[in-house]
């Protein structure tokens, strides 16, 4: 996260409400049923989060965000010819690269998912309260940080417990993951969501074009329309799992839906207010950070004298909830604000962190025609140490090289829950256009094991079925009166792309090429009895080149052969050349 933290925001009642109400009248200080500190700044307090979520399947791991809210009154929109200048409130103005970058992220949404719907003003929104508009733009010319934004280690002190993905590549932290760069993705997620957005052959979280487009990647999959208040909604709390998180978001999509303008790079206003009170965010420095530090008693005991024991609560007598001691493990005193969340003791690991290693589930080698689902799915399996089964672990699934093939999702990647047995079932898998092979790697998440790879392989498209008309006529000596037109099916539909060779054959039972009859034209003119690199369009036809006959009449056979071993025998027919009519 960006600088400017100073202060800890008061804890405080909130109770949420509808989506809709959160955006429709908020200003500096309130939003409805937001409370706020003795400043008039909103508290991040009692933030309600989505069932069953878990922070190393957010973007952001969850991790703190600015909880700054626009202005009530919404700028009016302002040109962005030439120098750009701010007219309306500093709160409205968006950096000129970062905002190149949420428009072109925008428009290769709209060109790659365009059932999505993704607006740039709701990268923008979050690009706001992750990271200040990149810490108010300081970004160099080709949009990558001045210097990287790295949000708090997520060493369960206070924030989430996500452990090393990346040896520190990213976040310059080998122990624990950090939030990373303006749009604040944790390395595990960056790992799969990445994308170059500035085209320069890397995909890197501190560059704003790369984050920027990765976030419109993350926001649009699982199929959702952010065009509908349901999907909008889902996709916001996928990014960072809090109902505050929500709510501010969707404030600051309004506010730049009613207009914003460009301003000099650099020269953005950073907000102050942050969901954890101002802790922690930091530039990586070669040693890991420290967690943050909390606020000691107002008055320590001296050495020399033992605290005196505290006098056990009457029996009879319930506790009053403010006056109760803390509780082994706090590490803020009564009276001195919220204490802070301290992790789970070391002793009760987690199921992942049980996992000694992943294991093919019994998946085969991986085939598929272009286009087509593969009929096996992918299943890992995982287990300790001693071979006992591991459930309720999140594995991901990465389909890895130059290939368009994509799960059932529509993405790349997909995340399954291991059951009693251990064993998570991927999503089905879809070959694209693209034929070859390519892998999918399975990985446990939040840990740094060896993955496990399938082996996957797209064939080109075939077709079991080739129709067409089956005879065709000319005259010795000239050419035929109509092309031949063949249609390639595939289980009943057509099949588009399908390979297709055509051959002027001796007869039904001697496949050898002819060497008389009908004959088609090269590119010089010169004839030709096979043809290869045909393929069918999008429909499955085909149109043949003319056929031309030489001066033999009699019957002879044209086959047509597809990919996938269909074939058709076409009759021609070469009649004799009609006598020429008496001259004068």
């Amino acid at each position: 996260m960006a600088a400017h933290f100073g202060r800890r925001l008061r804890k405080g009642a909130v109770t949420t409400t509808v989506a809709a109400v959160a955006v429709a009248a908020l200003s500096a200080s309130q939003a409805p049923d937001v409370t706020a500190d003795a400043r008039d700044r909103q508290s991040a307090a009692d933030a309600t989060s989505a069932p069953d979520a878990v922070a190393e399947d957010n973007a952001t791991g969850n991790s703190p965000y600015y909880t700054d809210l626009p202005p009530l009154k919404s700028p009016n929109p302002a040109p962005t010819i030439g120098t750009p200048v701010a007219r309306g409130p500093a709160e409205a103005g968006i950096p000129a690269t970062v905002l190149d970058a949420y428009k072109k992220a925008e428009a290769a949404l709209r060109e790659a998912k365009p059932s999505c719907n993704l607006p740039w003003q709701l990268l923008a929104a979050i690009g706001k309260v992750e990271s200040g508009q990149a810490r108010g733009g300081r970004v160099d010319a080709d949009g990558t940080t001045v210097s990287p934004i790295i949000g708090p280690q997520l060493d369960g002190n206070g924030f989430a417990l996500i452990k090393d993905t990346d040896n520190g590549v990213y976040d310059g932290n080998s122990s624990y993951d950090n939030a990373v760069g303006p749009m604040q993705f944790i390395p595990s997620t960056w790992a799969w969501a990445g994308r170059d957005g500035n085209g320069d052959g890397k995909a890197d979280p501190n560059n704003v074009y790369d984050a920027a487009l990765a976030a419109g990647h993350y926001l649009c999959r699982n199929g959702w329309d952010l065009s509908t208040q349901a999907d909008l909604n889902r996709a916001i709390l996928s990014y960072n799992n809090s109902q505050d998180y929500l709510n501010t978001v969707l404030s600051w999509l309004e506010y730049y839906r009613k207009g914003s303008h460009e301003i000099p790079d650099g020269t953005g206003s950073l907000p102050e207010g942050r969901s954890d009170g101002g802790a922690g965010a930091t530039t990586p420095s070669p040693e890991v950070q420290a967690p943050a530090k909390t606020t000691p008693p107002a008055k320590q005991p001296e050495p020399d004298k033992p605290t005196e024991p505290t006098k056990p609560t009457e029996p009879t007598k319930p506790t009053d909830p403010g006056t109760q001691p803390p509780k082994p493990g706090d590490s803020t005193p009564p009276g001195s604000g919220s204490p802070t969340p301290t992790p789970p003791p070391s002793g009760t690991p987690t199921p992942t962190e049980t996992v000694a290693r992943l294991e093919n589930a019994g998946t085969g080698r991986l085939t598929a025609v272009a286009g087509e689902t593969f009929a096996e799915r992918i299943s890992a399996r995982a287990e300790t140490r001693t071979g006992q089964a591991v459930g309720k672990v999140r594995v991901r699934f990465t389909v890895l090289g130059g290939t368009d093939a994509v799960f059932a999702t529509g993405e790349n990647v997909a995340t399954a829950v291991t059951d009693s047995s251990g064993v998570a079932v991927a999503p089905a898998l879809r070959a694209g256009k693209k034929t070859g092979d390519f892998t999918v790697r399975a990985t446990v998440v939040g840990r740094t094991l060896p993955g496990v790879d399938y082996q996957a392989k797209v064939t080109a498209p075939i077709a079991d079925a080739v129709l067409g008309d089956t005879a065709l006529s000319g005259a010795a000596g000239g050419e035929f009166a109509e092309q031949v037109q063949v249609r390639a099916t595939y289980k009943g539909a057509a099949a588009d792309g399908v390979a297709v060779t055509a051959t002027l054959i001796k007869s039904p039972t001697d496949p050898a090429e002819n060497d008389k009859g009908p004959y088609f034209k090269n590119a010089d003119g010169d004839p030709v009895r096979t043809l290869t690199g045909l393929e069918t369009d999008a429909a499955g036809r085909l149109t043949l080149p003319e056929l031309y006959a030489d001066d033999t009449p009699g019957e002879y056979v044209l086959r047509i052969t597809t990919a996938g071993g269909a074939t058709l025998d076409i009759t021609l027919t070469v009649k004799e050349a009609e006598p020429a009519g008496p001259t004068e």
